[in-house]
């Protein structure tokens, strides 16, 4: 017999229980997934027009409700097909040998241990630019907000370093095995290198564009992520944000960028100008040697 739990005029089973956190756990980690891409915004969407249908049906507004409805019907097929990558991401993750072969203890530590934020090495990365820049070194570098991307990272070489100059610049290095690509850096850790990114299909880039800047122009319009670029043609930096490039960047403008994006407390902007006054003494310093 399955325990019961009475509650006022409720009956709670243990089954029942389990069954919520269960389904709790389905929809964290489909959210892991999601969060930071393009189809958290789809998933909001179809969202939105459920609820309108809920409400042109409260308000009996047949014509628009038999519109909404013939969607609807089509629900769970249109999910199926809009969330492809994620759902076929999300199948991988479950089937995984490493998470069949842990401990169902170690499985859900894992689950729900959250990995310490480390705050970025913004001077290292302005410093390695600027060389870039000054050489004509081609660079291609990717800086993650929430969503990690790690179906981008198992396309390049796994690393797991932390950022320094000196390592940007050997990896980027024109006679170097990884300079071909992206690196990717997650939590101020270099994850991996020649990365393989999606181009962007956008036909209004400039034609003196090359696949380096509609490479970070297609990362950032599927995700949450930064991209900073140095041309090998003229040296010139710039960077891109939500599918947009800002190009011709100075070092300066670049610090303050990535400390805007980076650095900057969410409870209010003081902690944020205080660590910016901190890099750009920081900067100054190292000129002077």
């Amino acid at each position: 017999m399955a325990s019961y739990f009475v509650t006022g005029f409720l009956q709670i089973r243990l089954l029942d229980i389990l069954d919520i956190l269960l389904v709790a756990l389905l929809i964290y980690q489909l959210y892991i997934l999601i969060r930071g891409t393009g189809a958290m915004n789809i998933f909001l969407g179809i969202l939105s027009i459920y609820l309108i249908w809920w409400l042109v049906r409260i308000f009996e507004m047949e014509m628009l409700a038999a519109i909404l409805g013939q969607f609807i019907s089509v629900g769970v097929l249109a999910l199926i097909i809009v969330f492809q990558p994620e759902i076929r991401k999300f199948l991988l993750v479950l089937g995984k040998r490493s998470i069949i072969q842990r401990g169902s203890k170690t499985f859900f530590k894992g689950l729900w241990q959250m990995e310490e934020e480390r705050e970025l090495n913004i001077p290292a990365i302005v410093n390695a630019f600027e060389s870039f820049s000054e050489q004509k070194t081609g660079a291609l570098l990717v800086i993650t907000h929430e969503n990690d991307l790690e179906s981008f990272i198992e396309t390049g070489q796994r690393m797991d370093a932390e950022i320094s100059e000196q390592l940007l610049g050997s990896i980027f290095f024109k006679n170097s095995p990884l300079h071909d690509g992206a690196v990717i850096i997650s939590n101020n850790r270099i994850r991996a290198a020649r990365c393989v990114l999606p181009v962007s299909a956008i036909r209004r880039i400039p034609a003196s564009l090359g696949l380096r800047h509609r490479a970070a122009i297609g990362i950032t319009e599927q995700s949450d992520a930064v991209a900073l670029i140095v041309s090998e043609q003229n040296g010139k930096i710039s960077w891109c944000k939500e599918g947009k490039i800002t190009r011709n960047i100075k070092p300066l403008q670049l610090k303050e960028f990535l400390a805007k994006e980076f650095l900057e407390d969410k409870g209010g902007q003081a902690a944020g100008s205080e660590k910016l006054s901190f890099l750009k003494q920081l900067i100054k310093n190292r000129k002077k040697t």
